[in-house]
């Protein structure tokens, strides 16, 4: 057989393999009806307990205004980094904001994520006392909004029980618990700063908001990061967990469970089982789970592992790095996507991973990585797409003209 007939069949085998993960239009618009019908479960009362998407009220009814100025401190805790910032707020003679931050970055230790909820608290107010330092204000009583991106219930604006931590954390004994709680007496335990909480709210929500200032029509917030998820500005009339039926209530749909009832049951792949099974949580967040930065890597290792086992890439041999769970990391899909053509740096990332790659098999390596980020780029637009329609069918309009706040790393940072 000539060099150039195998070429070919390895080509047109290896698209067949991947034909899977491209999905047409009447299934991504199922998704997206199948996302709504969840929506509305999770917002009525008598199904509110069985929908995987929960429709978490916020407590966030208005967006800003134009009077929010001063100093206020601000912390947000939704992955592996925490971040710590002061935030200056000061208005000007054109009603227009000037906003400047100063900010810092704290790794969180695998043993505070996984340990008791004390030790993950005392860790957060740890660092707050060593931002504080450095800044010289520690004896400054600062407002404090807290951006905790995990499923919360709130009862009020400030006040919120953690229903079940996701993104790889476990701190025993904080679900179940008022989050504001948890930190305030933290603060306590060190004794060397005080501080005033008045808010937290949820990373989709925290990016609606801050979109807000800059473009009034936005009213949905979406995070593509380590996790997935996303809030809109939804009726009152429609959000049965909360009194009343006036104007507006900001929902955090936590729609990375979506699925978790069985409803993506047809959309899921051998890879995404596979990467299910071997978390931290299997059977929850599913749909997140297509999607996020947290697994894609994994979903990209494992079908490259499969090619290798067909003896369609590396001529059938696999390194024992690629063959180590996580070894492919989600940073390494946007690299191989942003290859300039030369395939330089795709080749670097493989001879990272002990492999010595042809030209072919940087090309398989990055159709490979285009296919899982387009699906779970289309994924993601389908479920916003259920959001969007939600909206405009409450507000009872035939169109909508509506922006999308969008934040998280993967947006951020793949091509």
């Amino acid at each position: 057989m000539d060099i150039f007939l195998l070429l070919v069949t390895t080509t047109i085998i290896v698209q067949q393999i991947l034909s899977e993960f491209q999905l047409k239009t009447e299934e991504l618009k199922e998704v997206m009806r199948r996302m709504q019908h969840e929506m509305n479960r999770g917002l009525r009362l008598e199904t509110h307990e069985e929908a995987s998407v929960k429709m978490l009220p916020t407590y966030v009814c208005s967006t800003p205004e134009g009077s929010e100025v001063g100093d206020f401190l601000a912390l947000d805790l939704g992955g592996t980094n925490f971040r710590v910032m002061l935030v200056k707020v000061g208005g000007d003679e054109e009603r227009s904001f000037k906003v400047e931050t100063k900010h810092q970055m704290y790794s969180i230790p695998e043993d505070a994520m996984t340990g008791t909820a004390e030790m993950l608290f005392d860790y957060i107010a740890e660092c707050m006392s060593d931002f504080l330092d450095k800044h010289h204000i520690k004896h400054k009583k600062l407002p404090l909004g807290f951006t905790f991106s995990f499923p919360v219930r709130h009862e009020d604006l400030d006040k919120g029980i953690l229903l079940n931590w996701t993104k790889g954390f476990k701190a025993s004994g904080a679900e179940g618990n008022n989050v504001v709680g948890l930190l305030r007496d933290a603060i306590k335990r060190r004794g060397d700063f005080e501080m005033h909480v008045v808010a937290m709210v949820n990373d989709t929500v925290a990016t609606m908001i801050s979109c807000y200032y800059e473009d009034r029509s936005c009213e949905v917030g979406m995070i593509v990061g380590t996790g997935c998820n996303a809030c809109y500005m939804e009726e009152m009339r429609t959000v049965e967990l909360v009194e009343g039926e006036e104007g507006r209530m900001c929902v955090n749909t936590e729609w990375g469970a979506f699925g978790d009832k069985g409803e993506l049951e047809d959309f899921r792949l051998e890879y995404d089982r596979v990467v299910d099974e071997a978390s931290i949580n299997p059977g929850q967040q599913l749909y997140e789970k297509l999607i996020s930065g947290k697994y894609m890597g994994e979903l990209v290792r494992l079908v490259l592992m499969k090619l290798v086992n067909e003896n369609l890439l590396f001529n059938g041999e696999a390194s024992e790095l690629l063959k180590t769970r996580g070894s492919f990391e989600t940073r390494f899909v946007s690299q191989v996507e942003s290859d300039s053509g030369d395939r330089k740096q795709i080749y670097n990332i493989l001879s990272s991973l002990g492999l010595l790659p042809s030209e072919l098999d940087c090309d398989i390596v990055q159709l490979v990585c285009e296919n899982i980020s387009t699906r779970s780029a289309h994924m993601c637009g389908a479920g916003l797409a259920g959001i969007i329609n939600q909206m405009r069918e409450q507000r009872r309009q035939d169109t909508l003209k509506i922006t999308v706040g969008v934040d998280g790393s993967v947006y951020k940072l793949h091509p």
